[in-house]
């Protein structure tokens, strides 16, 4: 089937910080990851991409793959033109978009141990190192428009499946883009929410699954999802850093609540493909029928 990912551009941390630094770009990083999780050899690529130089001062850190798209930006004159490339000369199954061709600074307001006052926490990166509670996180600037063809794949779309990722430093920043939120409102497609299966240290240190979905509701407002998707197999570990996100309570009286066993059973902290995917089909099969 055809399918898009619309990756945020709020990165500032590692090679993606040096080259806004250097070359004044969009982050490259997540766009780099989601080519090649679509490419047609995603194990090669995945290596090939994720590749980091070592032992020379001007490549030190940087990934193969953000020098690739950093270089075919340069060549075509422009960003989105270097992802469209990016995704034909590696032949990867579907889109990859930018949420937004605007240069966006993702800024949280924070809690940190020993401390009475909330704390302005300013870039991506250092969000997580704070070992804070997050309580809001927001986009300056807070009016970047969305790029114009995510719109129209939003519109177009099926399913649209939010998640899983990093809670406040990879699912709100795409939608903190007023327009691109107002376009997955607007759309008549399935909209399921993809809960993490492990808590993220320094993000979500004991969320269960109901604390994710009231996050997402205080920053983006009540009834964007038809669907609230959760692990219910919690078999395994999932790290020293890590707990199980618990489909709890409060979270199975919802409604829109939909338990499935998802974890991939090599690395349990993560979704299985496959199983996610089968259990986001069967969910169009019973609200509609077969895929168009």
């Amino acid at each position: 089937e055809k399918l898009t990912a619309i990756v945020t551009v709020s990165d500032d941390g590692g090679s993606s910080g040096k080259l806004i630094d250097e070359f004044g770009m969009l982050p490259p990083g997540d766009i780099r990851n989601c080519l090649a999780a679509l490419s047609n050899d995603e194990d090669m690529l995945t290596q090939l991409f994720q590749y980091r130089f070592s032992g020379s001062p001007e490549l030190e850190g940087h990934s193969f793959g953000n020098l690739f798209i950093t270089a075919l930006a340069d060549i075509t004159g422009s960003f989105e033109d270097a992802v469209v490339e990016s995704g034909r000369v590696l032949s990867v199954n579907g889109r990859v978009l930018p949420s937004t061709l605007h240069n966006v600074k993702l800024v949280a307001s924070m809690e940190l141990p020993h401390s009475l006052n909330e704390v302005r926490v300013v870039g991506e990166s250092k969000i997580p190192e704070m070992a804070g509670r997050v309580r809001r996180v927001w986009l300056e600037p807070d009016d970047a428009p969305a790029f114009p063809p995510v719109i129209k794949e939003l519109l177009n779309a099926d399913v649209i499946v939010v998640g899983p990722g990093s809670l406040y430093t990879s699912i709100l920043p795409n939608l903190l883009v007023h327009d691109l939120l107002a376009g997955i409102h607007a759309s008549r497609a399935i909209k399921i929410y993809v809960c993490n299966i492990a808590t993220q240290a320094g993000e979500t240190d004991t969320f269960t699954c109901f604390d994710h979905v009231r996050a997402l509701v205080g920053h983006v407002g009540e009834d964007l999802f038809d669907i609230i998707l959760c692990n219910d197999n919690y078999e395994g570990d999932v790290g020293f850093a890590s707990r199980w996100v618990l489909a709890d309570e409060k979270t199975i009286s919802d409604s829109r609540a939909y338990c499935a066993d998802l974890i991939d059973d090599d690395h349990p902290w993560r979704h299985d493909a496959v199983k996610l995917a089968q259990v986001i089909v069967d969910i169009f099969y019973e609200r509609t029928g077969p895929l168009s």
